[in-house]
């Protein structure tokens, strides 16, 4: 009787113990981002992660792993967000070049000044380790390829400038669109993220699109 009791309360347990978990899992993440913002990642040991989460040592390393699989968890949130499809998807249904032009620029402005910190986390912690060194271009790589969806649609569209190729136009957008252009503005120099996107998107439709007469 008792070994019948417990059986249909065994999966409401391991759903408790499930979310349990993943609430542990973002409490280290979170925890791990402001002191790697704060302090720099070089400086900040597993001790410090765990003691700002508020649990023990042995709980971060079975939860998350190592310092460079926390950065590693923390960067993927950029490339999984959602805001990337979905700009994708908005890019290869633009109706014009500008439109698509403007649907990607708004699409990565968001991607990054949702992740700036950890983008900025990346790219020094990246001087320091290889592991993570190896991640970044990783994610640069996806990101670049990204941008190339945006050159093929300007293409299809029968748009592109006269004698530029789709390599060379995603060349030019990993130039304007990229990590370090977003960086450098709003972080390095102190523009706003609306100001940032109006201007990089016209340096892009500039580059990239032919002009009504064809030049």
């Amino acid at each position: 009787m008792t070994a019948q009791a417990d059986g249909p309360r065994r999966p409401y347990r391991n759903d408790r113990r499930a979310e349990a978990a993943a609430v542990t899992r973002a409490a280290i993440l979170d925890a791990a981002l402001r002191l790697f913002v704060e302090h720099g990642y070089a400086k900040v040991t597993i001790s410090d992660i765990a003691r700002e989460a508020g649990i023990a040592v042995p709980t971060v390393y079975a939860s998350t792993g190592g310092k460079s699989a926390i950065l590693t968890v923390l960067m993927n949130r950029g490339v999984d967000d959602p805001v990337v499809e979905r700009t994708l998807d908005g890019v290869r249904t633009a109706p014009d070049a500008h439109e698509a032009v403007a649907r990607m620029t708004r699409g990565v402005r968001l991607d990054n000044e949702r992740h700036l910190d950890v983008v900025q986390v990346m790219i020094t912690a990246a001087a320091v380790e290889r592991h993570v060194e190896e991640t970044l271009t990783q994610v640069a790589a996806a990101y670049r390829q990204a941008l190339g969806v945006l050159s093929e649609r300007i293409a299809e569209l029968g748009a592109l400038r006269p004698g530029l190729s789709q390599e060379r136009a995603t060349d030019m957008l990993w130039f304007l669109l990229g990590l370090p252009s977003w960086t450098l503005f709003v972080a390095e120099l102190g523009w706003s993220w609306d100001e940032t996107e109006q201007w990089l998107a016209r340096q892009a439709t500039a580059a990239l699109i032919a002009d009504p007469d064809g030049v």
